[in-house]
């Protein structure tokens, strides 16, 4: 038997109420939970001394149970004559003076100011299905129809002071209904997020969680919308400014539920999508959650349910958290069912690692997997024992990326780095310096024990030059060596480097204070960025390298129409702004044939051409290869470890006639040592920097 609406429109019908109670007969229906669910916050809002309409009290019986604690001012109505009949003749000898009236509750024919409370459950739902009706469409008089009209009414009957007490599934349309027409009488709107009524064993009962509407009734609007969430029936308020924020926050609500209810019945290796924990009072994201279930392939030790890993401040954009493969390795290597893996939001206080899972413990235990014991205990992991170190040094703003921030954080081996992140991808870190600290001693690794992440000495801290930071940068750094294959040595000629893209700074700096003679050009899209690199990245242009804002691809079709103009080394270091392309580094028009063509033009017969590929689309990235292969004889690859970066170096192979074979790897040996002593001349005026050029060629192949 069939007794929820088959269609939207059935809701609002009074012929569909009337088949319903009379199956029903005198048995209670509680739409979205009984009264020792609701209770707290309904009297929170509803004094027993308030004379309350209730608005299509159906046969529920909450009346009754309020009655019967003490509610003695009740009137209730209906549209079914069927109902009114049941709960008359139910209540006639124990419940004398609980009213029971048929009405329509669009047109109550009460005195105006009567009531000091009007509860409504279920009903606005039910009524704003009309609103919407079969093909989504609003009610040609544009006031929300049926729905509408009793939201008038109901304000019409209350007095000033008196509250709407609507519980509510708030689908958007319905609660955007009521809290537009109240906020735009200037009532004050606050809406409560109640658990969702469902059945801890019934993987098919009701997830959704309940809300409860509360309009209260103002003789003066206030000069700005009153729009309030509250977490449960006691939780503080969380202030919106508008409608839309206030829909988007319940939406949220909606989806974690829904979500919960999920992970809560099922084990599933697929992704999660992120749940993000906001601060109550100022509604910012506080922590990121991943849930990750181990596969079924894995049969973890018994009592292995579930665990938390709390990420270190500072350390979220590493591969290992931030991709979905590496959480997945983190996961594997915990040995756990479930692992729900935490990252820490910027410009939030956290005291201790104590102080965290005190925090997190009551949320994150609603993750939990199907059958996991009531008593099991669930550990907190992390590494390095505390919560990280994290200092936002400055803010700003991109007109083409948006936020930015550049940070301090401790690393790994407790060194002190600064961070540019654009807050609308703040997983992805765009560029990172090592810096100096005043009277630190240097750092040595400790496989046994690693350095306490701590704030750093006062004094002012300096970029460390010597290092380039990035993975990447230093693959490509290292490429410098290919000049000398089958040409002069590096020693003998200056080298000219065209970059687009300058992050930080660190790369062509580093090109310019370590090669001999080296000469960069680097053209950077965003003002933003160059402002970002000289002040908080100690860029220093100088005769030998020189900056101009400008649009990369312009730039390298003006060279090439002018002529005249010829590189080594030209390198691609500039990411996509579209997140949909899965290609994140470089924008597609980079790698396009045409354009590539002026790229190989504009080398010289020695010439290198150096890309940062950042694809996750597999298909698109042997595009991107199939186009690069097509235009250069020889086309090395560098993958970088724990990262989706490859480095693609091509050769630009000299006159037409000629195609230069891979390199061999005695070749590229003696290339390595040959840079490798460049950049340890100790003529230099500092100690040289650390890297093995000889090992970052080592993974070259062929692509």
């Amino acid at each position: 038997m069939s007794l929820l609406p088959r269609s939207a429109g059935e809701f609002s019908s009074a012929e569909y109420w009337e088949r319903f109670f009379s199956r029903r007969g005198d048995q209670a229906f509680e739409w979205y939970g009984g009264y020792t669910e609701l209770c707290g916050v309904l009297h929170k809002y509803i004094k027993p001394q308030d004379e309350v309409l209730v608005v299509g009290c159906g046969n529920s019986e909450l009346s009754e149970q309020l009655w019967d604690v003490g509610y003695k001012r009740l009137t209730n109505i209906d549209l079914s004559a069927t109902a009114i009949a049941n709960m008359q003749q139910r209540n006639r000898s124990r419940r004398p003076g609980l009213l029971f009236l048929r009405a329509d509750a669009t047109q109550t024919g009460m005195e105006a100011g009567r009531f000091r409370a009007a509860l409504d459950k279920g009903t606005l739902d039910a009524m704003a299905s009309e609103e919407r009706g079969q093909d989504g469409e609003k009610p040609e008089d544009g006031k929300g129809g049926q729905a509408g009209r009793m939201l008038a009414e109901v304000g019409r009957v209350l007095c000033v002071g008196g509250r709407y007490v609507c519980v509510t599934l708030a689908q958007e349309h319905v609660l955007q209904l009521a809290v537009e027409h109240f906020a735009g009488e200037g009532w004050a709107v606050r809406v409560h997020c109640l658990g969702g009524q469902e059945a801890e064993s019934d993987s098919s009962s009701f997830a959704l969680p309940v809300f409860v509407l509360v309009c209260t009734k103002f003789r003066q609007p206030p000069p700005t919308p009153l729009l309030e969430l509250c977490q449960g029936e006691d939780g503080p308020p969380c202030r919106l400014a508008a409608v839309a924020e206030l829909l988007a926050a319940v939406r949220d609500c909606q989806a974690y539920a829904l979500l919960r209810s999920r992970l809560r019945h099922n084990t599933d290796p697929t992704p999660c999508p992120a749940l993000t924990l906001c601060h109550t009072p100022s509604g910012r994201a506080r922590f990121t959650l991943h849930v990750v279930d181990c596969p079924p392939t894995v049969r973890p030790p018994r009592d292995h349910h579930f665990a938390i890993f709390i990420v270190p401040q500072g350390r979220e954009s590493d591969w290992l958290y931030s991709s979905e493969e590496g959480r997945g390795q983190l996961a594997l290597s915990a040995g756990f069912r479930r692992l729900v893996v935490v990252a820490m939001h910027r410009d939030q206080q956290y005291s201790d690692m104590q102080a965290v899972q005190s925090e997190l413990s009551p949320m994150v235990m609603e993750l939990a997997p199907p059958g996991m014991p009531t008593n099991q205990q669930v550990p907190f992991l992390s590494v390095g024992g505390g919560v990280g170190w994290r200092a936002v040094v400055h803010r700003g703003r991109s007109a083409l990326s948006g936020e930015l921030a550049v940070e301090d954080v401790r690393g790994e081996d407790g060194g002190l780095f600064r961070r540019l992140v654009f807050i609308d991808n703040e997983g992805v870190v765009q560029s990172e310096s090592r810096l100096t600290e005043p009277g630190a001693p240097s750092l040595k690794k400790n496989k046994k024990k690693k350095p306490p992440a701590v704030p750093p000495k006062p004094g002012p801290a300096q970029v460390d030059r010597r290092f380039l930071c990035c993975a990447h940068h230093r693959v490509m750094l290292a490429g410098l060596a290919l000049l000398g294959l089958g040409h002069a040595p590096l020693t003998d000629a200056p080298v000219s480097v065209l970059l687009v893209g300058l992050g930080g700074g660190g790369l062509p700096q580093f090109v310019r204070d370590w090669v001999p003679g080296a000469r960069v050009e680097v053209v950077e899209l965003d003002p933003a960025v160059l402002d970002v690199a000289r002040d908080w990245f100690g860029l220093e242009p100088d005769e030998r390298l020189s900056v101009m804002l400008g649009d990369g691809l312009e730039h390298i079709n003006k060279l090439h129409s002018q002529g005249g103009h010829s590189y080594d080394v030209i390198m691609f270091d500039v990411d996509s702004k579209d997140p949909s392309l899965g290609m994140s580094c470089p924008p597609p028009a980079f790698v396009e044939t045409p354009f590539l063509e002026r790229v190989r033009d504009l080398l010289t017969p020695r010439g290198v051409f150096m890309l940062n590929l950042v694809c996750r689309d597999s298909v698109r990235r042997e595009g991107v290869v199939a186009r690069v292969r097509g235009l250069f004889p020889c086309v090395l690859s560098r993958d970088i470890e724990g990262e989706v970066n490859e480095v693609l170096l091509c050769l630009r192979g000299g006159d037409a006639d000629t195609t230069p074979a891979p390199p061999s790897p005695p070749a590229l040996r003696r290339a390595a040592r040959t840079l490798q002593g460049v950049l340890g001349d100790k003529n230099q005026p500092s100690p040289p920097p650390s890297l093995d050029i000889a090992a970052l060629l080592d993974n070259l192949h062929i692509a």
